[in-house]
């Protein structure tokens, strides 16, 4: 057994002054009882059940980032370099299990991080890098994309971030792409009148002539992705918003995502127990008619504790939810022994966040309601499980059936988005269907108040016909996984890694 919090335990310290100097009566001695028992249970002691393996669907990612020296211009601000890292971070909230690769290049590519869900670990490495220990000028996309086609990955979905490189030869670059099934998006970092680069104590970077180096946006790049079948993008005026444009990129590539192993960490809770005994000791004290309350607890006594740890379970497994640790959601919800409605659609509501979308749908399906507003909610996010299936003639039923059952502009509008998507599969610029979500934990006349409380998005949808609505940014769920470990000490890289990078720094004859 362990305890997650054990600085509370401290607490315990006063209880025990306190139970040491108390008055010989029994209410204050089952008192300090009850103080001490709540102080446990908010230490949450649990069991440690270790590692086990999850299987998730994911897709395989590749941001390559260009840390050449022109990337400190300031033409984007704060400057070339530092949104693309504030880019790449917002695209890590938005990116829960895709398995992410992070290449460093200039002159060389270098793996900071090698293939992982563990979005912290890519996050630290990004944030260990230092600019100013990289001397090269140059940019060689022709080694970065021989490095990527050395990767272990079937279908290679590269996200290329750079202001451009120096090949002029494009048949090159292509043949590279091609050969290797690289599907190429480019984040162009840089514009056509170009900037100059500053330098450390101020001054502008110059060539052997004394000259203003200016760095502009290398052509190549656009020409690139056009002959590949990629996405050519530019920046937006946040990196959240590139983020979210880089990630309906990443929707369109007809990409077939995989099954992985993923390890996380499983707990037993232990706190119910202190919390029970400690709410029975409250009520055996300032409750009249103990002996009741004892003969009830003898007749009911399993069927009671069920229900109270049910109880529990059902609001630890809403704030799981709410915290968007959908894992852990679905594995408490699917531990009750009494089924509820809310704790139904909680339950298909996490298996849908998590993709897997079949058993989505079967929860939805076994769920019985009287109410037409829950029988259309149900019915709307059944077609959103069999749109992301791409059943595209399954999602058309269940879109008319809740149409049948009232008047809904989402599901009419995705309705017609679904003969779009049949013509052709996730195209540049058709919008995948918005999704509802109800996170279970309302109870079913709240359900009936309104329609526009019952509906945000069960997974951020993208392109422009679901992504205008003032309540879909409202409503837009985030992925708190990597700031919520902001407080963790970076590690700074090795002299090593900065020895990798600036390889054939002297060598250089178009440093920019």
């Amino acid at each position: 057994m362990s305890i997650l919090y054990p600085s509370l335990l401290w607490l315990l310290l006063p209880i025990a002054v306190l139970f040491y100097y108390r008055s010989r009566q029994i209410t204050d001695t089952i008192h300090l009882i009850v103080l001490a028992l709540l102080v446990i249970a908010l230490s949450k002691p649990v069991v440690d059940r270790g590692a086990q393996e999850r299987k998730v669907e994911a897709q395989e990612i590749i941001v390559a980032l260009d840390v050449s020296y022109s990337m400190r211009a300031d033409d984007i601000a704060p400057s070339r370099y530092e949104f693309a890292v504030q880019t790449i971070d917002a695209l890590l909230e938005e990116n829960l299990n895709d398995n992410i690769t992070l290449i460093a290049f200039t002159t060389n590519p270098l793996l900071l991080s090698p293939p992982t869900t563990d979005h912290q670990l890519i996050s630290l490495a990004l944030r260990s890098l230092r600019l100013d220990h990289i001397l090269t000028h140059g940019t060689s996309l022709e080694k970065l994309l021989k490095k990527v086609s050395e990767l272990p990955m079937e279908e290679k979905n590269l996200i290329l971030i750079s202001d451009g490189g120096e090949e002029q030869d494009e048949l090159i670059l292509n043949s590279i792409i091609q050969e290797n099934r690289i599907h190429p998006i480019v984040l162009a970092m840089g514009t056509s009148r170009g900037s100059t680069i500053p330098k450390g104590d101020g001054s502008f970077l110059k060539d052997k002539e004394g000259n203003l180096v200016i760095s502009r946006i290398n052509p190549l790049l656009e020409a690139l992705a056009a002959n590949n079948s990629g996405s050519y993008l530019i920046p937006k005026s946040s990196s959240e918003a590139m983020a979210a444009e880089l990630q309906e990129a990443l929707d369109t590539l007809d990409a077939k995502k995989q099954q992985l192993s993923k390890m996380t960490r499983s707990y037993v809770e232990l706190y119910p127990i202190p919390l029970f005994v400690a709410l029975l000791l409250f009520l055996l004290m300032h409750t009249r008619g103990v002996k009741y309350l004892l003969l009830l607890a003898v007749l009911f006594g399993s069927q009671a504790q069920a229900s109270f740890f049910d109880l529990l379970k059902l609001d630890v497994a809403y704030e799981a939810y709410a915290e968007e640790e959908y894992n852990r959601s679905q594995e408490i919800l699917s531990t009750l022994l009494t089924q509820t409605l809310q704790s139904q659609i909680a339950l298909a509501n996490s298996y849908y966040k998590l993709g897997e979308y079949q058993r989505a749908i079967k929860t939805y399906q076994t769920i019985r309601s009287t109410s037409p507003q829950i029988k259309q909610m149900l019915y709307y996010n059944i077609a959103n499980a069999y749109t992301q299936l791409a059943s595209y003639d399954k999602a058309k039923r269940y879109y008319a059936q809740a149409l049948q059952l009232g008047e809904d502009e989402d599901a009419r509008a995705n309705l017609a988005l679904i003969a779009l998507l049949q013509e052709k599969k996730a195209a540049p610029g058709i919008a995948h269907p918005k999704s509802q979500n109800n996170a279970g934990s309302k109870s079913e006349n709240q359900e009936q108040e309104t329609d526009k409380e019952r509906r945000s998005e069960d997974q951020p949808s993208s392109g422009s016909g679901s992504g205008d609505s003032k309540q879909k940014q409202k409503n837009r769920e985030k992925i708190k996984l990597i700031e919520a470990h902001q407080d963790k000490q970076e590690q700074p890289l090795s002299s090593k890694v900065y020895e990798m990078i600036n390889k054939g720094y002297i060598h250089e004859k178009q440093p920019w």
